[in-house]
């Protein structure tokens, strides 16, 4: 190449220097936003995300809970109409709005409206209801077909429906960041967990959250550019996680038709305040627990509402816990069926009467316990080492957590599926239990007694079982989305530090709590029972400024005989003094209907439980 060859190359190398010398001091000054701005304009700091993305959760990750015929109790699936926002766009005819609205059931101004007013992807629900609203085939046609621009028909998941939103043995889910930071700070430091993560607020949702968390949600996507219009042609996106091991799977002992029945008749009965307890009588697996006031799990605290578990909350029992006393005076030789004792209505020292006006005369001891007599239990109690009440009350699951526990379950955590179970109590200590009234009112169930629904069903299972205490389970295993298993939860016996009491009282227990229905005070209410039952019937006389209010109790099995089943525990809360006890019609209405249950001809209508609404 010759010399003017060479300098046009430079010179060409040189303008094509400067071009792009300016190019990127152009780019640097838009790059930060430093020249002149038009509104509608963006720089390119802006540019580089102008295409952005308007998501919507339409499943939490969070693992789901099922009943032991494996329906769903928890992440229920829907098709819903979900509504991203405009932005100012045009929607669509308003033909096309009056047809969506008429087959949601609302009118085209109230559509309008919520879609207007859309800061962020929703998804359409009932009036006043928090759950996505589940569409028909018919439905999902109509919105199609509208065409209605930013609506689609996406399938979302319910974390509670309508039909399973009262168990308070689920629990809730609920936002505490600072829980959050004090139980996953790791999760949350590595982004592993994002800071508006629900976690567990109570029941299995709480005392299983470690597991349930997940490893991520499933977010639809609307693609939209840099002044937030929606793209042409890109429409929705779906980003899930692609581990195929979780969400877990959590398979519950509970069964749902007899949860149903069981909430049936305490509504029947009128019950407001209570707590009902369903236990497999084979292995005190939890088939029912019912707790009113209701749990709203999207509306804690709300009116009407109350999210304690009164089924593991601890009560004083009555006469209930004559139960104990009985086995107590049993064991320790003080007594025994056969010995006669004579109430004339009045026990000597501390004031105490027989609720039986005049007293019930002579009565042995098995007779005294079917007639609830205060003022022989009384002086039973009296007489006898307060001691062995103590004893027999903790041998028979009482005092203590009786629920199901590992000191070291699959991720070497500590796990008790029911966290909240208060441990309940016989004497306040040592030095008040020497006090004769005290030991007096404890024979009877009052003072400082206070068991729970839960113990009291699993001190029925242990009777059944000839002393043998066994923890209430709640979960029988735990699988990974694709099948496999992540652990199993065995049945586990709940021993006392103190040993079992001899099987010989287990069975003179069980059998005084049959002459409580045959001959006793539950006769009347039982009498006409289809199966064969037993169990014990208790009046609490409530303290302070309840003195005028009172808790009834029923605890019992059946049938009484060929192989018990069941084992329930009915109380009914703040009832008006003076009113006849209406737990043992109660436990007579369970029964009745866990009877029916097992009719070879009955079918479950467990499509519902699947489905969550209809």
């Amino acid at each position: 190449m010759n010399d003017i060859g060479i300098r046009r190359l430079i010179q060409v190398m040189l303008v094509l220097a400067v071009l792009f010398g300016v190019a990127g001091m152009r780019l640097a000054w838009l790059q930060f936003g430093i020249g002149r701005a038009q509104a509608t304009e963006a720089t390119v700091s802006k540019q580089a995300v102008s295409q952005r993305t308007d998501g919507l959760t339409v499943d939490s990750g969070r693992g789901q809970f099922l009943d032991r015929h494996g329906d769903l109790l928890t992440g229920i699936p829907v098709k819903s109409l979900a509504a991203f926002p405009d932005y100012g766009m045009p929607r669509g005819s308003q033909q096309a709005m009056e047809r969506v609205a008429v087959t949601l059931g609302t009118s085209s101004d109230s559509l309008d409206r919520w879609l207007r007013e859309l800061k962020e992807p929703q998804v359409w629900s009932r009036s006043g209801s928090p759950l996505a609203m589940g569409l028909t085939d018919g439905q999902i046609r109509d919105v199609v077909e509208s065409g209605l621009l930013g609506i689609s028909v996406l399938p979302y998941r319910n974390r509670y429906s309508e039909v399973l939103s009262s168990l308070h043995a689920i629990g809730y889910v609920s936002q505490d960041p600072g829980r959050l930071v004090r139980e996953y700070p790791r999760k949350l430091a590595e982004h592993r967990l994002p800071s508006s993560a629900g976690i567990g607020g109570a029941g299995l949702e709480k005392s299983l959250d470690r597991l349930l968390q997940g490893v991520g949600p499933t977010v639809v996507n609307q693609v939209t550019d840099a002044r937030r219009l929606p793209l042409q042609g890109l429409g929705l996106r779906t980003v899930a996680p692609d581990n195929p091991h979780f969400p877990v799977r959590v398979q519950t002992t509970l069964d749902m038709e007899i949860q149903r029945e069981t909430a049936e008749a305490m509504l029947a009965a009128g019950a407001r305040q209570g707590a009902a307890v369903v236990l497999n009588a084979e292995n005190a697996d939890i088939l029912a627990m019912i707790s009113l006031p209701r749990l709203d799990p999207y509306n804690i605290r709300s009116a009407g509402t109350d999210e304690r578990n009164h089924a593991i909350t601890a009560y004083p029992p009555g006469s209930v816990f004559k139960t104990v006393t009985l086995a107590a005076a049993l064991e320790a030789g003080d007594a025994n069926l056969g010995e006669r004792f004579r109430c004339d209505g009045e026990y000597d020292r501390y004031g105490l009467k027989c609720w039986r006006e005049g007293g019930h005369g002579v009565l042995t001891l098995e007779q005294a316990f079917a007639q609830s007599c205060n003022v022989i239990f009384a002086s039973l109690a009296d007489q006898m080492d307060p001691a062995w009440t103590q004893i027999t009350a903790e041998r028979l699951g009482l005092g203590r957590q009786v629920g199901w526990f590992a000191d070291s379950f699959v991720d070497g955590q500590p796990l008790r599926l029911l966290g909240e179970e208060e441990p309940g109590v016989v004497f306040k200590d040592k030095k008040t239990a020497q006090d004769g009234g005290v030991r007096t009112g404890t024979g009877i169930g009052q003072r400082d007694v206070r068991v729970t629904p839960l113990q009291a069903a699993n001190m029925v299972v242990t009777l059944l079982h000839g002393g043998k205490v066994k923890a209430p389970r709640l979960v029988t295993e735990i699988r990974y989305s694709d099948g496999g298993l992540m652990a199993k939860l065995p049945t586990q016996a709940s021993p006392s530090k103190y040993g079992e009491i001899r099987p010989q009282t287990a069975a003179a227990v069980l059998q005084s709590m049959r002459t409580v229905v045959t001959d006793g005070t539950a006769h009347q209410a039982l009498a006409s029972s289809v199966w064969p039952l037993a169990g014990k019937s208790g009046t609490a006389e409530l303290a302070g400024k309840q003195k005028t209010r009172n808790d009834h109790w029923f605890v019992g099995y059946g049938p009484a005989e060929n192989h018990p089943r069941y084992a329930v525990a009915i109380l009914i809360e703040n009832q008006p003094a003076g009113l006849r006890n209406r737990a043992a019609a109660v436990f007579g209405d369970v029964m009745k209907r866990l009877r029916l249950l097992e009719e070879p001809n009955h079918q479950a209508p467990r499509a519902a439980v699947s489905e969550g609404i209809r």
